[in-house]
């Protein structure tokens, strides 16, 4: 670990956290853009940011933010693959940043698979409202049953699954689908972790 609490990352300087919550003041970090999801007004803001940063510490490993950050970086997956023609490699070799080169091959291999299957599956027209009709091909339920409120059982799995494919498969922000739900971005990570086990335990797959 870098840090080993919020009051550390509070001060750690090579993260935007200490800017969002007004400890330090860096005049290229759009903090108003990143607050105004989370309140009206500053305060409001950072103390509904800080709520979401605890509520998430618990969660572990997230899905939609695993792989993909270097590559937007960089340009997409053209950009990459030229620049290694070209023998730029040092978007791989430069430790101090990335980490071991090893590593970081791994982790570009495993982001381009995962950036391939968001395109195609975006070439097929998949969006969240797609993805819930065919949930409810799937379940033989109607629409408005998966996005409406209750706890029955068959519900809550097919809300899980719905997560579970929006944001990993699709890339859509957590806290898009809290505010559809009415719920915390905490909750709907919870949620896509289910839909995942259901997933593999059915063999449910979006077509690709």
């Amino acid at each position: 670990k870098i840090v080993l609490d919020l009051k550390e990352l509070d001060r750690y300087s090579y993260s935007g956290h200490s800017a969002l919550t007004g400890k330090k003041k860096r005049e290229w970090q759009d903090v108003e853009y990143v607050l105004g999801f989370f309140g009206r007004n500053v305060v409001e803001a950072r103390r509904g940011y800080v709520s979401y940063i605890k509520e998430g510490i618990s969660l572990g490993r997230q899905p939609e933010l695993v792989g993909g950050g270097l590559i937007r970086s960089l340009g997409g997956w053209d950009v990459v693959k030229k620049m290694r023609l070209s023998g730029q490699d040092r978007i791989k070799s430069d430790q101090r940043i990335l980490g071991e080169s090893d590593f970081v091959s791994d982790v570009l291999s495993e982001s381009e698979g995962q950036f391939s299957r968001k395109y195609k599956l975006k070439s097929l027209c998949y969006d969240f409202e797609k993805v819930v009709e065919k949930i409810s091909l799937l379940f033989q339920v109607e629409k408005e049953y998966i996005t409406g409120r209750g706890r029955q059982k068959d519900r809550v799995q097919a809300r899980d699954l719905l997560c579970y494919w929006t944001v990993v498969e699709l890339g859509m922000p957590m806290v898009d689908l809290a505010r559809k739900f009415d719920i915390t971005p905490a909750a709907v990570s919870y949620a896509v972790q289910r839909g995942e086990k259901i997933a593999k335990e059915q063999g449910y797959q979006l077509e690709a």
